[in-house]
């Protein structure tokens, strides 16, 4: 089982992360931002992985370093749980409508960090949530997992639509990269390593 436990303690947050890739939706979040717990736990239903999130963090300044360093967390989680990639796909993509907006993502496990993310989110807030820190959560995912990671608008107006479409359609995208090839247990790159 491709299951992965990580704690993370900082002067600004202390965090304790279980991913199993090979679960089922169930998640248990709780990061002291409402907004994350949601967008979390409907990441977790999306990509099938089984998450449990703690994360006491200085959200008395603001919500930045709790957001930053749990995609930090995270995508440690998944690097750690997918070992030396062997067997995987690697590759995956979605195209999510969630009503008026569409978003497209496509992730590739390949052992280099990069994030092309295009969202026109058009408020600054979602209640008492900074849009921007949506970015700088999947900054710090993508570095940590050292995948690559696109996240594109197609359309939409609605804030909430544009974010929760980019998580859901990120864990779909993601729950076909980390998919185990049948009968597969080759590194899927012609160099041999990812």
């Amino acid at each position: 089982m491709r299951t992965e436990t990580i704690e993370r303690k900082t002067s600004e947050t202390d965090i304790r992360l279980t991913l199993n890739l090979d679960g089922t939706g169930e998640s248990k979040v709780d990061t002291g931002c409402g907004f994350l717990d949601h967008m979390l736990t409907l990441f977790a239903k999306h990509g099938s992985f089984d998450l449990d999130v703690k994360c006491k963090g200085d959200t008395q300044v603001d919500y930045h370093h709790t957001v930053e360093d749990t995609g930090i967390v995270l995508g440690t989680a998944f690097a750690k749980a997918l070992g030396d990639k062997r067997g995987i796909r690697r590759y995956g993509n979605f195209i999510l409508p969630m009503d008026e907006a569409l978003i497209l993502t496509a992730v590739d496990f390949s052992g280099r960090a990069y994030l092309g993310c295009a969202l026109e989110i058009p408020a600054e807030k979602v209640g008492d949530f900074d849009t921007e820190l949506v970015e700088e959560f999947w900054y710090g995912f993508v570095r940590a997992a050292q995948c690559t990671l696109h996240i594109r608008q197609l359309a939409g107006v609605n804030t909430h639509h544009i974010i929760e479409g980019a998580f859901k359609s990120a864990a779909r995208s993601m729950r076909e990269a980390v998919s185990v090839e049948a009968g597969s247990d080759s590194i899927p790159s012609t160099k041999g390593v990812l």
